[in-house]
C-alpha cells in the first residue's frame, strides 16, 4: 500500500460530474469518466452499455485520450448519473488501467472520504501483462529453433 497521500484532484471529479449530468441520458450511458493527462488537459467520456457488455467509461476514455494525443495519463475518476458520485473502476478496468498506465493515480471514496490512491493500490499482487511478454528478440518462430 502507498505510505504517502495523493491530493484530491476536485477539479477532475467536477468535469466527470458535469459531463455525467449532461451527457449520460438513458440506460446506454450510466457513467462518466475523467482523466487528468501529464500536460495538464482533462479528458472526458462515458460509458457504452449494451446487454452484450460494453466497455466502462474508464476504457472509452483510454481511446478518447489517444485520439486527442493524451497517451499518458496522470489520474483518473469515474463518476455515476443521477448524483450518484464518485464510482471506484470495476475489477477489468483496474487491470486494464494497470496495464496501461503503471503509475495512475485514482480517486475512490466518497464524500469527505474521497481519496487519491495508486491503481496499484487498488489491485495488489496483480497480474502485470507486460511482465509476461516475450521481447522480441526471445521470440522463437514456430517451427525453428
Amino acid at each position: 500500500m502507498t505510505t504517502h497521500p495523493h491530493p484530491v484532484d476536485h477539479e477532475l471529479i467536477q468535469a466527470a460530474a458535469q459531463v455525467a449530468r449532461t451527457r449520460c441520458r438513458g440506460d446506454n450511458h450510466t457513467m462518466a469518466a475523467a482523466a487528468r493527462a501529464r500536460d495538464g488537459r482533462i479528458v472526458t467520456a462515458v460509458n457504452a452499455y449494451h446487454f452484450t457488455g460494453g466497455p466502462c467509461a474508464e476504457l472509452v476514455l483510454i481511446g478518447t485520450a489517444a485520439a486527442q494525443g493524451a497517451y499518458e495519463l496522470d489520474t483518473i475518476v469515474a463518476v455515476g448519473d443521477r448524483d450518484r458520485g464518485v464510482v471506484p473502476p470495476c475489477g477489468r478496468c483496474r487491470q486494464v488501467l494497470l496495464d496501461y498506465f503503471p503509475a495512475l493515480k485514482v480517486v475512490v471514496g466518497t464524500g469527505d472520504r474521497l481519496r487519491t490512491v495508486s491503481i496499484t493500490d487498488l489491485l495488489p499482487e496483480s497480474y502485470v501483462w507486460a511482465d509476461h511478454q516475450l521481447d522480441a528478440e526471445q521470440a522463437t518462430p514456430l517451427g525453428t529453433s
